[in-house]
């Protein structure tokens, strides 16, 4: 994975924690946070969630070999 890919993995993590807690307790942390759900900020980071997730939508599309899970090869010595 690059580091756009982790930024974006990171990104996701956090909006998925966020809908987590909107949905088990009602309460939005980034609008808590960045001062309500029509702040600036607020729609900011809302908006980088959302394009996180279409980038890690990417990855699920990957072969393996590209995301660098491939077995190592036995060497014949």
């Amino acid at each position: 994975m690059n580091a756009l890919q982790r930024i974006a993995l990171l990104l996701t993590i956090i909006g998925a924690i966020n809908w987590g807690l909107i949905g088990f307790f009602q309460f939005d942390l980034v609008a808590a946070i960045f001062g309500g759900q029509d702040s600036v900020l607020s729609r900011i980071i809302y908006g980088l969630v959302g394009i996180a997730g279409l980038i890690n939508l990417a990855l699920l599309f990957k072969p393996a070999e590209e995301l660098g899970r491939t077995e190592p090869k036995a060497s014949r010595t």
